[in-house]
């Protein structure tokens, strides 16, 4: 299967893409929503408020999946499992994260798009924020560019 070269995965992981977390209900049962997000420093960065499920969902089991998949400019995806920590507001600046991940998705590396920047970020600091750092233990990347199946699909394919 081939995989996403590490370069392209870092450019991968610099664009504005949503991802999709997948936190653990107390049932035992996954649970899906869009979310935002940020690489650095080897860990994905999510911020959310305290009443989103999957914010509840993530302090009371840190198991969680993070999946991102794009077709352009490079099709391909993403994904992790790892654990999330919550950096609480009184012991970890979570400012500085959340407003990269303002520019990231609200700028995208455009300088017009500044005042919607400031005026986005200035609404996030009205809120009850929290921030989680995910850190992935396992990794999936592949470049859907010239991925062709895994052999067990193509076999059965050509035997249909």
């Amino acid at each position: 299967m081939p995989r996403m070269m590490e370069t392209d995965k870092h450019v991968f992981l610099k664009e504005a893409h949503v991802g999709v977390i997948t936190s653990l209900r107390r049932s035992g049962m996954p649970y899906s929503v869009p979310v935002w997000w940020l690489y650095e420093s080897e860990c994905f960065w999510l911020t959310g408020t305290d009443n989103r499920v999957w914010c509840k969902q993530l302090q009371n089991d840190t198991r969680c999946s993070l999946c991102i998949e794009a077709l352009s400019p490079l099709a391909g995806f993403v994904a992790v499992d790892g654990h999330a920590e919550l950096l609480g507001r009184d012991s970890f600046d979570i400012w500085p994260i959340s407003r990269r991940l303002a520019e990231k998705y609200v700028g995208q590396s455009d300088p017009a798009n500044n005042a919607a920047v400031e005026s986005f970020y200035k609404n996030m600091r009205t809120e009850p924020r929290l921030l989680f750092k995910v850190t992935p233990s396992v990794w999936r990347a592949i470049d859907m560019r010239v991925y062709e199946g895994k052999r067990s699909d193509r076999d059965f394919q050509a035997n249909q």
